[in-house]
């Protein structure tokens, strides 16, 4: 049974009069109650004629705050004192990100709750949960609302941008339904499941209504004379694009700079996931994701009726997964810096920006560093000793003796094996970790959503993550 909850708010109100329902203290004689006042008219909410929803893919509190020490440390401050972007924003709720079937989620069942306003199912993309998983069959009648294409079919425009492949879960929730996120492209469904009318991820993209798509992915969309993966030699699905609606396919920064402005636009600029930044050469032909964010609001703000834009920094998971928390914290600069283009590019009387993440990561801050600790070095106590009571002039040991950093995770790659050896330090350090696995998973705990402009009010206290896609349709004014 599909999950969906309405929350409801409750108000209290207060009266001004002293003697309204109240008795004067030391004596018994009831005071009267005062008349009461006939209530205020409900002021209007404003309606948003955009929307922009940022997703920072893997951008859990703890992220957060590492991000923001981080991004001050760059700046040369001590680091904690430093606000990101969207920290200014005054409303703010917890989102609690569970999917129906785990009680920690992954992004196809977390950006379908944002995309569709229904929980779903761990590795399902706009397929209610009653579908099994991998069955195509499953997934007939099940069906989910996507916001993507409820958006074109109200005539605002409509943006898809992502530093992961453009067929990965989060950007792929916004136009895509699958019983299996990873059927990117034809080749990765099982044999068994072709042929049933379920279509590959890549194939939906292409075949629905968009005004501009760019990410990475470019696999995806060709055959093998296209060095890609589609099942056909000769495929060439952005070439059908073009042919279909007259749209631009780009694969540089160079090309989208020159793409014609009045036509929709398809960016795949890398085979597979964009470059991290930490690993971006000098000289690249990739646009950076605030390129990307800049490029998306010059082109869909011309639309007279607005638009839908969702912007995911989805590199800071994949971070997160190698047990690299530097890759993951450029990353998560890299996506507040776009955040903070959009700030300054948008009008926040009629455009609602909105913040969050689809899931955590098993991320920890931990230790006793004093105040500036490089976050991505040792830990260094305090002058005068932490709790631990350390206090040396050195780094703080561990009780094998050894150092250890302030960064670090529950489980993952960086797994120690035996006796545990001085951590790496850096950006491009691996964190060491408890439990031995390939792919460090993500965490369970709540995210944060931050809001400002129309309809801002709506984001507070903790709600469902499928709150997030009624909050956008309400900012909008949709019924």
């Amino acid at each position: 049974m599909a999950f969906r909850r309405k929350t409801a708010l409750a108000a209290c109100v207060f009266t001004l009069a002293l003697g309204a329902c109240a008795t004067t203290q030391g004596s018994t004689a009831p005071v009267a109650s005062a008349s009461p006042a006939a209530p205020a008219p409900e002021r209007a909410q404003a309606k948003a004629k955009n929307v922009i929803l940022f997703i920072g893919d893997g951008m859990g509190i703890s992220t957060i705050t590492a991000a923001r020490i981080y991004a001050g440390q760059k700046l040369g401050k001590s680091g904690e004192e430093h606000v990101l972007p969207f920290e200014t924003f005054e409303n703010v709720a917890l989102v609690k990100t569970y999917n129906t079937n785990a009680q920690t989620p992954d992004s196809a069942g977390t950006a379908t709750a944002m995309h569709s306003g229904v929980k779903t199912k761990i590795g399902m993309l706009g397929i209610g949960p009653e579908a099994i998983t991998g069955d195509c069959a499953s997934g007939r009648g099940h069906e989910l609302p996507l916001l993507g294409e409820e958006v074109k079919r109200r005539g605002l425009a409509l943006g898809i941008v992502s530093t992961a492949r453009i067929t990965h879960a989060t950007p792929a929730s916004v136009y895509a339904r699958s019983v299996d996120r990873n059927w990117e492209a034809d080749i990765g469904i099982p044999e068994g499941q072709r042929g049933q009318m379920c279509r590959d991820i890549a194939l939906q993209l292409v075949e629905s209504d968009f005004d501009l798509a760019l990410g990475g992915g470019r696999a995806a969309f060709f055959g093998a004379d296209g060095s890609g993966q589609r099942m056909a030699a000769d495929g060439d699905l952005p070439r059908d694009w073009a042919a279909r609606t007259g749209g631009s396919y780009v694969r540089t920064a160079e090309e989208l700079a020159a793409a014609p402005a009045n036509r929709a636009v398809l960016g795949l600029f890398s085979p597979s996931h964009m470059t991290y930044m930490v690993d971006r050469k000098a000289v690249t032909t990739e646009p950076t994701l605030t390129d990307l964010t800049a490029t998306a609001i010059a082109r869909l703000k011309s639309d007279p009726q607005g638009y839908y834009l969702m912007v995911e920094g989805g590199r800071i998971d994949h971070g997160h997964h190698a047990g690299q928390a530097g890759y993951a914290l450029e990353e998560a600069v890299e996506f507040a810096r776009a955040i903070q283009y959009a700030i300054d590019n948008t009008d926040p009387d009629e455009t609602l920006i909105m913040v969050t993440a689809d899931q955590s990561h098993v991320f920890t801050i931990a230790g006793y560093p004093r105040r500036g600790n490089d976050i991505l070095g040792l830990v260094h106590p305090p002058e005068g000793g932490g709790e631990d009571g350390d206090s040396g002039d050195g780094p703080s040991l561990g009780s094998d003796g050894k150092p250890y950093t302030t960064l670090g995770y529950a489980n993952g790659p960086g797994a120690v094996k035996g006796e545990r050896g001085v951590p790496e330090t850096g950006v491009m350090a691996r964190q060491q970790a408890l439990v031995p696995m390939g792919s460090e998973t993500h965490g369970g705990e709540d995210v944060a959503l931050f809001a400002q402009g129309p309809g801002a009010e709506r984001v507070r206290g903790v709600i469902e993550q499928n709150r997030i896609y009624d909050i956008i349709r309400e900012a909008f004014g949709w019924d």
